[in-house]
């Protein structure tokens, strides 16, 4: 072998290590390699945020599948259109504004960049005094501000069982706390869905697949406000 030949080996090997090194590092970027509890490798992914979606059953999804509540459609539709962020779904059926009150310090300890907070509904189908859920919601959307996390409140309207001059100032609340608390606000998080049987289960409280679907797309440029205020 002359060194010729030698040498022009040693800078094709060159080059296909340089090649490798710049491809891993590359992929660092996205993804980071693990050892688990096995010793086992795994490739986790790495976000560029965090996502945390707080409600009651309409942000659990009752009734349908894990993939087809409305926060892993959310996600889904961040993915497709570049946005590497992810969004977990931290729904609990039947929660009252009270109840994710005291849960909110768990959430925090989460990290997460942005919180949609869907709260409420349930306190209004039992009647609860206004002031006390608005005070609930007040103090919540406090303690998420006071971290620095961006938030998404959910305004929430419901029917009038209990008379007109309740079902006006429980739709107030909402726009109310976004007001005081200089927060985004989507108006009215059920719109296009609340009361359409076609995207809504036989009790026609809880989105069906469509209705969440539907959600997602009232959600989605709010959501996207508060990653452009990141």
């Amino acid at each position: 072998m002359t060194v010729t030949t030698r040498k022009k080996r040693i800078t094709i090997s060159c080059l296909v290590t340089l090649s490798l090194l710049a491809h891993l590092l590359l992929s660092g970027c996205e993804q980071q390699q693990e050892i688990n509890q096995n010793g086992q490798s795994q490739i986790t992914i790495q976000y560029d945020g965090t996502i945390i979606a707080v409600g009651d059953s309409l942000t659990a999804g009752i009734g349908v599948a894990e993939t087809a509540a409305w926060p892993s459609l959310l996600k889904t539709q961040l993915n497709k259109n570049g946005h590497n962020w992810q969004v977990i779904n931290a729904g609990i059926s039947g929660e009252t504004s009270s109840g994710t009150l005291s849960r909110i310090r768990w959430i925090i300890a989460q990290n997460p960049d942005i919180v949609i907070l869907e709260t409420g509904a349930n306190d209004g189908f039992r009647g609860i005094p206004t002031h006390v859920i608005k005070d609930n919601i007040n103090k919540t959307v406090t303690m998420l501000l006071d971290k620095q996390i961006t938030l998404v409140l959910a305004g929430m309207q419901i029917v009038q069982n209990f008379g007109p001059i309740y079902t006006s100032a429980f739709a107030a609340i909402y726009p109310d706390v976004a007001k005081e608390q200089a927060c985004l606000l989507i108006p009215f998080f059920l719109k296009q869905v609340a009361a359409e049987p076609s995207l809504n289960q036989a009790d026609m409280i809880h989105p069906n697949e469509k209705g969440h679907k539907i959600i997602v797309e009232t959600v989605y440029p709010f959501v996207m406000k508060a990653i452009e205020a990141q």
